[in-house]
């Protein structure tokens, strides 16, 4: 049986629009107008938006950080997304607002070339996926890393002159503001400083003094949360005694701009009766002697630290830290980190019962009995909200919401709470009789 053929022409093929991002840095209190944030963005998402043949695919920015990669969240998202084939091109300003290390930018560039995505450097109008863009890349880098190298020795000309006449370099300290070169003590900030200095030597340690000012809504130098960080540092600083010690920390190298302590690489520098005092030597040197002792009397060596199946799991909506196991008289619970230390005023966070918590853990996963092996292969973390609310984070990205149901009372006794109370009534019978 024959039949008549139709030819049929394929429609034609219609061109993906190229996936355009943009990625915009700013070094605070560098830049402005254009070079601003908020100005870059506003730029980029107009200028990709406005060509038709681009799809718009975000701008990622980063604000106040180094040039260097690791450092740079948004950068960090931007290479991922690029390597799940979720742009072909990215719009930048410049090299140096890409990244000032020259081996950073090329290993960068790299990566993008073997995924197919192409990096636009406006100032330089250079095009990576080009035959040579990466010859200029590297040539213009190299001058990019130079004038970095010379700013920053520039700086550290600056600073030495400053510490050889005795000048501070941090304004940031409470109890002083620096004005013209020196500090000048705020009486009611110096009025707290020497409270923290007198309850450390009455006995209270550094959690005790940050729990009774955060009680005591007693304002920080920048309104941030007391903690036992701050109150150590403030015990320790020289410069209460009304001298300094100058270039205690200096800068590792201009590319990693990373902070290191001063072991003797660089002298440093000694300015006695520099400014007024808060707190007398003597009363420094006794808070050293005292930190020494009690250190010396709890610094034994930690036993091995003992995990749990929901160790570093857990995550309180509500602060952000984590939970951690505690025994109580009621049984073994799950308690927020900040609720345990600081209190119900700090997070209203409320406590999980163990057996509550793997209960509802195994009914997430659908297996018969919670075991530590199926919970860690495939949970990522557990979010714990209020309401009685768990969101299960799974590593396949899902998620998971299941409400807790708390304990009755009679649920909440112990058998040793029971055996209390029946001897409790048993008293009270032959009491009565």
């Amino acid at each position: 049986m024959s039949g008549r053929i139709t030819t049929v022409s394929k429609p034609p093929k219609l061109e993906r629009k190229k996936r355009v991002a943009a990625y915009a840095r700013v070094s605070s209190g560098k830049d402005a107008m254009l070079h601003s944030l908020s100005a870059q963005v506003s730029h980029y998402s107009d200028l990709i938006q406005r060509n038709s043949d681009w799809l718009y695919a975000g701008v990622y920015a980063d604000e106040a950080k180094t040039g260097t990669k690791d450092s740079r969240a948004d950068f960090q998202r931007l290479i991922a997304d690029c390597h799940a084939g979720k742009i072909d091109m990215v719009i930048t300003k410049s090299i140096s607002r890409f990244a000032r290390n020259t081996v950073t930018l090329l290993q960068t560039v790299r990566d993008f070339k073997a995924w197919e995505v192409d990096i636009f450097f406006e100032e330089q109008n250079i095009h990576t996926m080009s035959a040579d863009g990466e010859l200029m890349l590297t040539i213009l880098a190299s001058y990019a890393q130079e004038e970095s190298r010379s700013a920053s020795e520039n700086q550290k000309w600056r600073i030495k002159r400053n510490f050889e006449e005795g000048m501070p370099w941090n304004g940031a300290m409470l109890g002083y503001r620096l004005k013209d070169g020196r500090y000048e003590i705020v009486p009611k900030e110096a009025a707290l400083v020497r409270r923290i200095y007198n309850e450390y030597l009455a006995g209270y340690g550094y959690q005790a003094v940050a729990k009774r000012l955060t009680e005591e809504g007693v304002p920080s130098r920048f309104g941030g949360k007391w903690n036992q960080s701050v109150v150590s540092k403030i015990l320790s600083n020289y410069t209460y005694t009304g001298n300094l010690l100058l270039q205690k920390t200096f800068r590792e190298n201009h590319i990693t701009k990373k902070t290191v302590i001063n072991h003797g690489e660089l002298p440093k520098y000694h300015a006695e009766d520099a400014h007024d005092a808060i707190i007398s030597i003597e009363t420094f040197h006794a808070v050293q002697t005292e930190k020494a002792r009690r250190a010396a009397q709890f610094n034994k060596k930690p036993a091995p630290r003992t995990t749990y199946p929901f160790t570093s799991l857990l995550v309180c909506d509500i602060c952000g830290k984590n939970y951690r196991r505690k025994t109580t008289k009621t049984g073994i619970v799950w308690v927020c980190g900040t609720f345990n230390t600081l209190g119900k005023s700090v997070c209203a966070s409320k406590q999980i019962p163990e057996a509550t918590l793997q209960q509802v853990t195994a009914e997430v996963l659908g297996v018969k009995a919670f075991t530590r092996e199926q919970l860690h292969s495939r949970v990522q973390s557990i979010r714990v909200c209020n309401g009685n609310i768990l969101v299960f984070c799974f590593k396949d990205g899902s998620e998971v919401t299941r409400t807790w149901k708390d304990r009755s009372r009679a649920e909440s006794w112990t058998d040793e709470m029971k055996e209390a109370a029946r001897r409790k009534t048993l008293e009270r019978s032959k009491h009565n009789a």
